[in-house]
């Protein structure tokens, strides 16, 4: 039997707001309450829910880039908040992440290839023209783009460019936020494709974050539906789609229709 790739066992994270009384406790939002999933190796989990839902705090947290004030997070079975800032940096190469704004990814005064060799270095590797050509070969472009800076690329090519920097490591999971929310339909159908491609070519497992379950049904292969922090829906994108249980998921799919 195959070891799941990522758990998430009872994860909540809340923030503090700001108080409203001295004579009483600052309140709270709970961003995630108790969340749990199983992510195998090659999969791919939708996670969807309208803006506040808590997906993007449940990727920061899959990343390490949040902590949980309870639960946990297994990479391969590592608690991601058990390592040290090295040891959580090695794993961190294992999985990546791809953004909904790439060009906030990319630092403007540099050539595209210096950014997507980023995590290479970070790893201590300096010979890195010819992983950053196959990167950029492997997302549609030519390894002379690589010498080109971001401001010369179109929105669909400069997320090309962001997705070849999360796959140089080859990791094993990608956590792909509102990778294609920003990109007109033509363009996002590309994208979706190409992630798709990836993940047969490179046998990865995928995280996919999106408001929008047309987006969702094209590539996933299970969906996770989250209202104000929490699971309401969990299972095969075909069950979801088709017979979902939640009257919020069946809102979910009306918007997606008239969209």
């Amino acid at each position: 039997m195959t070891a799941p790739l990522l758990q998430i066992e009872h994860a909540t994270r809340r923030y503090a707001l700001p108080r409203r009384s001295l004579f009483r406790p600052a309140p709270e939002l709970v961003a995630v309450n108790d969340l749990s999933l199983t992510l195998n190796p090659g999969e791919t989990l939708g996670i969807v829910g309208e803006s506040g839902s808590g997906k993007s705090t449940l990727a920061r947290m899959v990343m390490g880039f949040e902590r949980p004030d309870a639960g946990r997070v297994l990479f391969r079975g590592q608690d991601i908040n058990a390592l040290d800032a090295a040891g959580l940096r090695a794993l961190r190469q294992q999985f990546q992440m791809v953004f909904q704004d790439p060009f906030g990814s990319l630092d403007p005064r540099r050539a595209v290839g210096w950014s997507i060799a980023e995590p290479l270095r970070a790893r201590g590797q300096h010979d890195t023209g010819a992983a950053v050509a196959e990167a950029l070969q492997q997302v549609g472009l030519h390894a002379d783009h690589a010498n080109r800076f971001p401001h010369e690329f179109s929105g669909g090519q400069r997320q090309r460019i962001a997705i070849a920097r999360a796959i140089i490591t080859r990791p094993a999971l990608v956590v792909a936020d509102e990778a294609v929310s920003a990109l007109d339909v033509s363009v996002q159908a590309q994208i979706l494709n190409l992630l798709m491609d990836l993940q047969d070519d490179l046998g990865l497992a995928m995280l996919f974050i999106s408001h929008d379950l047309a987006v969702v049904a094209s590539i996933c292969t299970s969906v996770m539906v989250m209202r104000g922090g929490t699971v309401i829906e969990h299972g095969p994108t075909e069950q979801v789609l088709d017979r979902p249980a939640q009257e919020y998921t069946r809102t979910l799919l009306d918007a997606a229709r008239v969209g």
